[in-house]
């Protein structure tokens, strides 16, 4: 949804400065109809004149939402108010917008709940959001990981919407759909916040796995390369999450679809070094493995505790502190790993945590890369 900002002037003088009363008239008499308009906008192809379309069309309180399409240099305007409003604005950029479409959508939203069995971490949450980015009609996806159940508020679109989610072959079933008596609004200071966490959230978990995989080459430990992509699977989704906001559905593949080879290559590496070690023999420094697991599990407390604060504020909220809640029990795993090979002086412990860490990050990766 567009989040509108206040031109500093009273609105209806403001108009009247940039609108023909005739237009203005015929506007405030009609009942409000809710309103999909499509434009072209020929030289529209970079996240900066998004930008400046976005704050050219902020001041109109009508709008509900913006979907961009870089690649293709359409805008699509879910709206209220007359479509000749949101075309003067545009046509004052100098862009060459023209209107190609305005549709008329039903006011009354509807709600569809469905049970997806094979969703049950925020990797395949990020998937599903990707699958549905370019559903024009959805209005919002309230995901509950816990009982693997995703709710939809989205005007008609029904058929589109399960076309995509069969085709993530997670199992989906539509449970139920209703019908939604108030349209359902959105806190658009606490999606800020929400997004500020996950930018320190995506900070920590970057840095970590540098420092995790660096520390885990010197220490010859399997354990520790593979807690790092564990790390960096974390970081991946994280930023995959925050790069595609407002951007083009071809976009948002991209990105999954690179994440996903760079985790997948990064995963065959360390069960191919699991192997090597295990045939000639290593000798992990268990002190070493210890001193970074106690690090890395700091970090992820941190983010429990940054996420403490957010995790009843939406399903993806709750999700994410989860999603970290799990790597702490990895982090415990590559502890006790450490300690086994001091005690026992075998290599043994280091290999079976990285090749199980290493499982998990390669079936992750099989996931993203999974969709189309």
């Amino acid at each position: 949804m567009c989040m509108s900002e206040s031109c500093g002037c009273d609105k209806k003088s403001c108009q009247k400065d940039t609108l023909p009363d005739s237009i203005l008239n015929l506007s405030n008499a009609e009942d409000k109809k809710l309103k999909l308009t499509t434009y072209s906008i020929p030289d529209m192809d970079c996240a900066a004149e998004e930008q400046i379309i976005r704050m050219a069309l902020s001041t109109i309180q009508e709008i509900h939402r913006l979907t961009f399409n870089l690649a293709e240099r359409q805008l699509k305007v879910l709206h209220t108010c007359d479509e000749y409003i949101i075309t003067d604005k545009l046509k004052t950029l100098d862009m060459g917008a023209q209107l190609d479409l305005t549709q008329q959508i039903p006011q009354q939203q509807q709600i569809s709940l469905y049970y997806i069995p094979k969703m049950d971490c925020h990797a395949e949450e990020q998937i599903v959001r990707l699958a549905l980015a370019n559903v024009n009609e959805i209005q919002q996806l309230n995901f509950d990981l816990n009982h693997r159940q995703l709710e939809i508020v989205h005007q008609q679109g029904l058929p589109i919407i399960n076309t995509r989610l069969e085709a993530l072959d997670f199992g989906a079933q539509l449970i139920k759909t209703d019908q939604c008596q108030k349209p359902r609004t959105f806190d658009q200071d606490n999606i800020q916040q929400q997004r500020k966490t996950l930018q320190l959230l995506l900070l920590i978990n970057g840095v970590l796995f540098f420092i995790e995989f660096i520390s885990g080459i010197i220490a010859s430990s399997t354990g520790l390369i593979a807690d790092s992509l564990d790390m960096f699977a974390d970081a991946a989704v994280y930023g995959i999450a925050l790069y595609v906001v407002g951007k083009a559905a071809k976009y948002q593949l991209k990105a999954a679809h690179l994440s996903g080879w760079i985790q997948l290559g990064l995963a065959c590496m360390v069960i191919f070094d699991v192997i090597r070690r295990f045939l000639i023999g290593s000798e992990p420094q268990s002190m070493l493995m210890i001193g970074i697991g106690l690090l890395a599990l700091i970090a992820n407390i941190t983010c429990l505790l940054l996420l403490s604060n957010h995790k009843e504020n939406g399903a993806h909220m709750k999700a994410s502190w989860i999603f970290s809640a799990n790597d702490v029990i990895v982090n415990l795993g590559v502890i006790i790993a450490g300690g086994l090979v001091y005690l026992t002086e075998s290599h043994y412990p280091d290999l079976l945590i990285g090749m199980i860490v290493s499982l998990f990050v390669l079936n992750g990766a099989r996931k993203i890369l999974a969709l189309k």
